[in-house]
């Protein structure tokens, strides 16, 4: 982390003697980072959010990814917003960098348009949590959304909005999917928390620009 810190402070000083040489606007200097400002799994390591701050435009928080394929012994939601048992969330993770002394308009909040899946191992316990066999439809657990919205068409999927975590999951047989299906209040978050905005990891997965839609209008009306 020290040497990202000189990274971020040596970059800065390239960008401003390139915009000075040029006589053009500086280039935007930012940078993905971990959901929140510390790494509390396996090598506990913390940013330079100092340098972060003075150096960089913006940084992405990648919200998502806090569950997946590394353990099937249970379905887990790998976006969600609020979780009660455990730090791995974006309500966590936010504040987390805003405390660290990372301003909120450099924030600019993850989205992912795809979900995880996994293997029921009792079809009747579906639920966020439910024991799993392993990993469920898609590559290697992973679902596009558009895939995901047609995978419940064609099965007949049963639907699950779950308002504790702000995530949504789908259930048909032993195939289980958590994703995000309803970005509104992702969103409106991302707003309250006065945020430079939210990205999506990717546009293309999208399905006819529904979330996108969704998500660039609950904006807009809360401006």
């Amino acid at each position: 982390m020290s040497n990202l810190e000189a990274f971020f402070k040596e970059w800065r000083e390239a960008v401003e003697s390139e915009a000075s040489a040029s006589s053009k606007p500086p280039l935007l200097l930012s940078a993905a980072v971990y959901f929140a400002s510390s790494f509390f799994l396996d090598l506990p390591r913390t940013y330079p959010t100092d340098a972060i701050a003075r150096c960089l435009d913006f940084v992405n928080p990648m919200c998502f990814d806090y569950h997946g394929s590394w353990d099937t012994s249970v379905t887990g939601e790998h976006a969600l917003l609020y979780d009660k048992t455990s730090n791995i969330s974006t309500s966590y993770g936010i504040p987390s960098w805003i405390e660290a002394g990372v301003p909120p308009k450099k924030l600019v909040m993850g989205i992912p348009f795809y979900g995880k899946s996994w293997e029921l191992k009792h079809p009747k316990n579906h639920g966020i949590g439910a024991p799993a066999n392993g990993v469920g439809p898609g590559n290697n657990g992973i679902m596009l959304y558009s895939d995901i919205v047609k995978y419940n068409d064609e099965h007949y999927a049963h639907v699950v909005y779950d308002g504790d975590t702000v995530s949504e999951y789908s259930y048909s047989g032993t195939d289980w999917i958590g994703y995000d299906g309803t970005v509104e209040k992702k969103v409106e978050y991302a707003k309250t928390q006065n945020l430079g905005g939210y990205f999506f990891w990717a546009l293309g997965y999208d399905m006819n620009w529904t979330l996108s839609g969704i998500a660039s209008n609950t904006w807009e009306r809360m401006h």
